[in-house]
């Protein structure tokens, strides 16, 4: 059966600046901080499949005080090696989603997170990626991303990977934004990136001014939680506080 497992970097506000700072709920005040920000989780995934281990999206790359990186921990705290992945799927290629992708050792060499997986990226936003550049994206992050050796690219509107893998193109929150939906056969797991970040989101019809295109990503979750409640989905929340996973029951 599987198995899915929130990986939490933490709580941050991000402002217009696209700058993630770190947010104590105990000792930090949000209207403190700039206006407009926004409190968000960093909350990559890890799903147990029996067939393969999947991470999906990676986070911000930090790591401990011992130099180990925080996701890193997070998986062999479940009991896994960061060997065990076998695919990294990446909605979009966004700092706060690909800063975990890969790591510099001592010596300035890069080396991919998750050694034996293979990197699932959309292609078009691997090309708009690189053409966008700063802030949203870190040009550096996505060029040690794109030298690995182990990429799978996708390609078109939708497909699949490994025949129980969906993934289409939804281009809401930024262009050639893509989600993922996994059919075990048993059960579905849902994950839409930043196009479905939080419960409350799927909830509540707003237009953000976040998106590239805040009217298609409002119109994108209202067909994912009516989907979702048909389908029996569980989806996964990226950027949720306090709801990593859940199912629609409203």
């Amino acid at each position: 059966m599987t198995q899915v497992y929130p990986l939490s970097e933490g709580t941050f506000t991000i402002g217009h600046d696209k700058k993630f700072i770190p947010f104590k709920e105990h000792l930090d005040v949000l209207e403190q901080r700039a206006t407009g920000s926004l409190l968000v989780e960093i909350q990559p995934f890890l799903i147990d499949t029996g067939k393969d281990l999947l991470i999906l999206d990676t986070g911000l790359g930090f790591s401990n005080e011992d130099g180990v990186l925080q996701i890193h921990e997070n998986i062999r705290k479940l009991g896994y090696e960061p060997e065990d992945v076998s695919k990294v799927l990446l909605s979009h290629l966004h700092k706060d989603h690909i800063g975990g992708a890969t790591f510099e050792d001592g010596h300035g060499k890069v080396h991919a997170t998750f050694p034996s997986a293979q990197y699932c990226i959309y292609r078009p936003e691997a090309k708009f990626a690189i053409e966008k550049g700063a802030p949203s994206y870190v040009p550096q992050d996505v060029e040690h991303l794109l030298g690995l050796e182990n990429i799978l690219w996708l390609d078109g509107e939708s497909g699949d990977i490994d025949g129980y893998i969906q993934f289409t193109h939804s281009g809401a929150h930024c262009p050639q934004h893509i989600v993922f939906l996994l059919d075990d056969g048993e059960q579905k797991f849902f994950f839409g990136g930043d196009e479905a970040p939080q419960y409350k989101q799927i909830k509540t019809k707003y237009i953000a001014k976040y998106d590239f295109d805040g009217r298609k990503a409002m119109e994108l979750r209202e067909q994912y939680a009516e989907r979702g409640r048909k389908e029996d989905w569980q989806l996964l929340f990226y950027h949720d506080v306090k709801t990593p996973l859940s199912k629609i029951n409203f």
